[in-house]
Parts: structure tokens; sequence; C-alpha cells
């Protein structure tokens, strides 16, 4: 019996998708390798999300506003990432999208994942070793310093009553127990809820706030003099501590200006990438 030509030749098929539309990370191959399809990369684009590996820059002219780079000064991207803001910029102590959408990293719980969390999976411990270790009552705090979780102590509670080892296990122990404790809540609340946690354990696992207070300590010591700085932040915990820096290091001399009010993305650039909805932009000029 004669072998059909691809088995012949040992060529090996890619796994073929449910659907009209890929659903699973890696099975979205096309976004995967935008210059071997281009066309599909701006479909995804152009219905306001982000294609899958790949990171989109934010409120870029508001960055280049603020800091009015000119010729022959040194900037500093501290977030590289994927070079977007570097780019605009020219001549991370954050995490970019490629990280967040890889299942296999543990940060969103949009397909099954390991409950690891870690930008660094080399360093560390995972999210899902964070949870057996920390008692009820600090795991309560994290969730509420780390995210304001207004549920934070029956989301505590909940984490506590079983080994959780994937990111899908973590978001239904939160989903169904807070579905069970109130019913009438809404159900895009109870979301914000999961993301929350989510946040919440990604900032405690790579310890996020103590390098962004680093930062904020050294920077009025690295600028050079009139030099500028711009942050992104993109939750209210971040937020709250560059506000903090700004106008302590105005009061106490070391800046000449700060931010007044916190920039928000425009409505197109936030329709354009959702992402933008969350990121809130401070400046400061030292003296």
């Amino acid at each position: 019996m004669n072998k059909p030509p691809d088995a012949a030749a040992g060529h090996k098929r890619r796994p073929r998708y449910s659907g009209r539309n890929p659903r699973a990370f890696h099975d979205k191959y096309k976004e995967l390798d935008p210059a071997r399809y281009p066309g599909d990369v701006e479909k995804v684009l152009a219905s306001g999300k982000t294609p899958a590996g790949s990171h989109r820059p934010i409120m870029v002219n508001e960055v280049l506003e603020c800091l009015r780079p000119g010729p022959g000064e040194l900037a500093v991207d501290c977030t590289l990432g994927g070079g977007g803001h570097a780019r605009a910029i020219l001549a991370d102590l954050g995490v970019s999208s490629m990280q967040l959408d890889n299942p296999d990293r543990g940060f969103n719980y949009k397909e099954p994942g390991p409950l690891d969390m870690r930008m660094n999976p080399s360093r560390g411990q995972p999210a899902s070793e964070l949870v057996s270790r920390l008692s009820e009552s600090d795991l309560a705090a994290l969730l509420d310093e780390n995210a304001d979780e207004p549920h934070a102590g029956l989301i505590a509670h909940l984490l506590k009553q079983q080994p959780l080892e994937t990111t899908h296990a973590l978001e239904r122990v939160v989903r169904t127990g807070l579905t069970s404790a109130f019913g009438d809540l809404a159900k895009t609340e109870v979301k914000m809820s999961v993301r929350r946690t989510f946040q919440a354990l990604r900032i405690a696992v790579n310890n996020e706030f103590s390098a962004l207070d680093a930062l904020l300590r050294a920077l009025p010591h690295c600028l050079a003099p009139g030099g500028r700085v711009v942050i992104l932040t993109f939750h209210s915990g971040e937020d709250r501590r560059v506000k903090k820096a700004f106008q302590s290091g105005l009061r106490e001399g070391m800046y000449a200006a700060v931010a007044t009010d916190v920039i928000r993305s425009s409505m197109e650039e936030t329709r354009a990438n959702r992402r933008a909805s969350s990121a809130k932009l401070r400046w400061g000029r030292l003296r």
C-alpha cells in the first residue's frame, strides 16, 4: 500500500485548531510569525488587540512630549521590553505583553498554565509556593496592599483551602468562591477580583514594589541637571508610589517641577489598544 506523499517524506503537518480562529496561545502561529503572515497581524491590531508574542508601546507621543529628547542627550528606557519607547526616543523594570500572554509563564488565566509568574524563572519561588507558604492573614494583607482588593479576606481564605498549581485552578477557586458567597455580585466585579488576585501575586513573586521604590530613590542622583523622567504605571499601587516620590522630591528641592495631574491615554489609543486603558503617566524634571 502506497503512503501519502507527506507521510513518505516525513512531513509533519501543523496541528489544526477547531473553529474559525485559534484560541490557544501556541496555536496562533500566524500572529507569532508576523513576517510570514503580515495581513493576519494587521487584522488583530485593527480589532484593538495585541497579537500573540508581541508588545504595543503605550502613550508614545505623550512620553516624547514630556521627555523632549534632544541631540546628544542620553535617554534610558528602564522597561525595555520590545523596545517601542526606546525606538521612538532614539538615537525593564516592568513586564511586557510577551510575558503576560504566554501561558507557560503563568501570568494570566486565559489558558491553563503553571502558577509561576516569575519574570526570571530561574530565580525566586513561583506563585504556587508563595500561596502555600503564606498564612491566611498575610495573604489577605498582600491582596489589599498590592491590588486594593475589596474581598481580600475572603479570597485569602479560599486560596488556603487547597493546593493550587495552575492558573486555571486559581481562577476557578476565586470565581466560584466569590459567586457562592455573594450571589448578587456582578460577573464583571468577580472578573476584576480574579485579575486583582493575579496582579497581587505577581507583584509579590517578583518583589516589584521594592524594585520601583529603589528606582524612585535613585532617580534624583542619576539624572543630569535639568534631566527629565517619565514613568508609566498600570495600577494604583504603583501610581501612588510614583506620585508621592515626585511630590517629596519637589518639596525637598530635588525636582524643579513634577506632573500636577496624571496623564491618561487618548480615547483613540484606548480603542486601538485596550491595555492602554489602565495606564497612568507622570513626569518629573530635575533642578
